[in-house]
């Protein structure tokens, strides 16, 4: 689901990646920011908004037009002078990316962590641009916002974040009401002591007479249920 304003985007991107600087801030004004799935996910949560689609596009221009160094650093200053949308817009194109398997290099290493004790996007071997999507997830799940929660724990985290850090993530998702459908990989990635962590949120929330949510329940009693 491509619209022109973004498809002549991407190509002036390929053409001149520096042309990324103007058009990323531009996508919510040419595209929208509606809801993909309004009807079902109506803060693009889980499916993401108008703008958030046209932002992954067209950070997957900038990873083909770019060596993974520049591109790298191009994603960092997108990131660090961009508002909230276009935070969200850079995490969710690392996700992209990852999904499509344009993405390699400091996987293993990093996913195992604390366990140790577009599709048609040419591979490259990108360590600079994992080291950077990783220290921006870390970023964000510092936040208290929401949807840049939610974009954190995308593919990229699922396949790139120690299981310490993302364990982390997951438990603020749920406290902050961020649906489970957001996360990527949780079939996965949970475990035990994710569960036993879930379960501790519960009985500090049952003490403090606040509400337990179904997602709470669910990843307290079987944290690889689908």
């Amino acid at each position: 689901m491509t619209n022109a304003w973004t498809e002549e985007a991407v190509r002036l991107i390929t053409a001149d990646p520096e042309r990324i600087a103007e058009l990323f801030p531009a996508a919510g004004r040419e595209v929208g920011r509606a809801p993909l799935a309004p009807d079902t996910d109506p803060l693009g949560l889980t499916a993401g908004t108008a703008d958030d689609l046209a932002r992954e596009q067209l950070v997957a221009a900038l990873l083909r037009a770019l060596p993974p160094a520049d591109a790298a650093a191009e994603l960092a200053d997108l990131y660090r002078y961009g508002d909230d949308a276009e935070q969200r817009g850079v995490l969710r194109g690392l996700n992209a990316a990852e999904a499509a398997g344009a993405i390699t290099g400091g996987g293993d290493a990093q996913r195992r962590g604390d366990d140790a004790g577009e599709a048609s996007a040419p591979v490259v071997d990108a360590v600079p641009v994992v080291a950077t999507g990783l220290r921006l997830v870390a970023e964000a799940l510092r936040s208290n916002d929401p949807r840049l929660v939610a974009a954190a724990l995308g593919a990229f985290a699922a396949a790139r974040l120690d299981q310490h850090a993302w364990r982390h993530g997951v438990l603020k998702a749920l406290f902050m009401g961020i649906p489970l459908a957001a996360v990527a990989g949780l079939h996965a990635r949970a475990d035990d002591e994710l569960a036993r962590m879930a379960a501790g949120l519960i009985a500090e929330r049952r003490a403090a007479g606040r509400s337990v949510t179904d997602d709470m329940t669910r990843l307290a009693t079987d944290p690889t249920e689908d």
